[in-house]
């Protein structure tokens, strides 16, 4: 069987990212690391040819945060079709600002960990065959009254 996850030839990329991580994602993995949401998170967790922020292996949750970068043309196209990628693997994919992070962290922590519940409370439930929630949107986003970010 081949895998997809933490592919060999993405070691170094993974190494490099993780020594010049951005200030919100050094924020939010002081919060995250170490199971302080009961669940294990990875960051930079590689997913076929993608590198994503976080992933908790578990509950198949995708954490990435957005910089102003991600507000242009391209990057919004990139995004978009990477999203797609992810949830056509079942995952689903949380997306917060830096923005979001910086001013609003209890707010980011609480809806990762409501996802969490939500997850792995559907993980348990009988008859639950398809990873998808919300009526088949498995892809959520924290509004923020400052949409862009840092």
């Amino acid at each position: 069987m081949t895998t997809i996850f933490n592919l060999k030839y993405q070691k170094n990329i993974r190494r490099i990212l993780r020594k010049q991580e951005i200030l919100p994602e050094k924020i939010l993995w002081s919060k995250i690391s170490n199971k302080q949401l009961i669940h294990r998170f990875r960051r930079q967790y590689g997913i076929g040819n993608y590198v994503v922020d976080f992933y908790c292996p578990k509950l198949r949750l995708v954490i990435e945060i957005d910089g102003a970068t991600h507000a242009n043309y391209r990057e919004v196209k990139y995004d978009k079709v990477r999203q797609n990628y992810l949830l056509k693997l079942g995952l689903t994919v949380n997306r917060y600002t830096n923005t979001n992070i910086k001013e609003n962290l209890s707010d980011v922590l609480a809806d990762i960990n409501n996802a969490c519940e939500e997850i792995f409370n559907k993980s348990k439930e009988p008859h639950s065959h398809s990873p998808l929630r919300r009526g088949g949107e498995n892809s959520r986003k924290l509004s923020s009254p400052c949409e862009g970010g840092d």
